[in-house]
């Protein structure tokens, strides 16, 4: 009976003491009552100003990390063999367009300008000579033509006096050998016509011989004068010029090296207000997109300076087509993937000037503006602050 009676009791005294509150709890203080209110209300208000940026800014926004800067650089090389003799420019030079960058040895090309412009002045020789004699053979075609013309007079004389002596010999009033003596005289006088005639077909024929060596000299003159022009060409590119206002770099070339055309030897890089940026959107990115729009470009070297841009054009194909191996879908397995098209982006000539860190090839983040007109990029807080007046 006692242990029954023990058994309730101690239950009892357990209910008690569960049931008893802590005597030392702390209640829960103001700030933790307004806590919650507080991340609440900074939700929404973070909600509201994304909101307000997408609807009026965000939403016109296609962006891509696919794009780098680029430039169109030139790497120079020799037009002529030659042993490279003075090295103007050192790697990371400016230079401007015109500046001597590389010179080689001038002995040879200078020498063979030399023979060249004495062939010139000997085939200039030979035109004149070619014309003189041209001049003569005309000349002779004049004095064989007075000559022919002398013969035929004679022929007239000496055949009207043969029949006239011929004539008075049948009637008895002249001798035999008068008559006899004018008829060769008309022979005489046919001979010479011949011969004056062959005269003159002979200096024609001259003339036209004439005319054709002249024409020959003047060929062979244009020649020497082309020669004359190669050889000049050749002694001025033994000094090799900066295409257009740029900075050296990748120079290979070395002081005494014999050097080919087509070799590399060095290359410049456009100035900054030169470069410009390819970026690759997607696809999907592209309905709204034209030349003219504003872009944001935010470079992975230093996100905090960004410079503006605007877009230039659009590729007329995606890259993938104008890869090495284009893509064939119609063979194999087919899977869809999002092409991309290279966009030309021409960065604003001022902020390129005033950003140290342009370089080609690095890396950037585009946004293009796709709003029709020319809108302002606030991005998402300087939207808010915009709605409310403070920018």
């Amino acid at each position: 009976m006692n242990a029954v009676s023990e058994k309730p009791a101690a239950r009892t005294g357990e209910a008690q003491s569960v049931a008893t509150p802590p005597t030392g709890g702390a209640k829960p203080s103001l700030g933790k009552k307004l806590l919650r209110p507080a991340i609440l209300a900074a939700a929404i208000g973070a909600g509201v100003i994304t909101g307000h940026w997408w609807v009026n800014e965000g939403r016109y926004i296609e962006s891509t990390d696919n794009a780098y800067i680029q430039g169109d650089i030139a790497v120079l090389g020799p037009r002529i063999d030659g042993d490279v003799m003075t090295i103007h420019v050192a790697n990371n030079e400016p230079v401007h367009a015109g500046d001597k960058l590389i010179s080689f040895d001038p002995t040879d090309r200078a020498a063979m300008l030399a023979q060249a412009r004495a062939a010139e002045g000997e085939q200039r020789a030979a035109i004149a000579v070619a014309r003189r004699q041209v001049e003569q053979q005309r000349a002779a075609i004049n004095e064989a033509t007075a000559a022919m013309a002398a013969a035929e007079a004679e022929v007239t004389r000496a055949s009207a006096n043969a029949v006239r002596t011929s004539t008075l010999t049948g009637a008895g009033w002249s001798s035999r050998q008068t008559n006899e003596t004018a008829v060769a005289d008309r022979l005489k006088a046919d001979a010479g016509m011949a011969s004056a005639r062959a005269q003159a077909d002979a200096t024609r024929q001259g003339l036209s011989v004439a005319e054709a060596q002249l024409a020959q000299s003047e060929a062979k003159f244009v020649s020497a004068e082309a020669q004359t022009a190669i050889a000049e060409n050749n002694l001025r590119y033994t000094v090799v010029y900066a295409p257009f206002d740029g900075v050296v770099g990748n120079r290979a070339v070395q002081l005494g090296q014999h050097v080919m055309p087509g070799q590399q030897l060095l290359a410049v890089t456009p100035v900054a207000q030169k470069l410009y940026v390819v970026a690759n959107f997607k696809e999907t990115q592209l309905a709204g997109m034209k030349p003219g729009q504003k872009v944001l470009l935010t470079p992975d070297i230093d996100h905090s300076d960004a410079v503006s841009g605007r877009v230039a054009s659009l590729a007329p194909a995606t890259g993938a087509l104008f890869s090495l191996l284009p893509p064939e879908n119609a063979t194999g397995n087919f899977t869809k993937v999002v092409q991309r098209v290279p966009v030309r982006i021409a960065i604003d000539r001022d902020a390129a000037a005033k950003a140290t860190w342009l370089r080609a090839g690095l890396s950037v983040t585009a946004a293009v503006d796709t709003r029709e007109g020319d809108h302002e990029v606030y991005g998402l807080f300087g939207s808010a602050l915009h709605a409310i007046g403070l920018r």
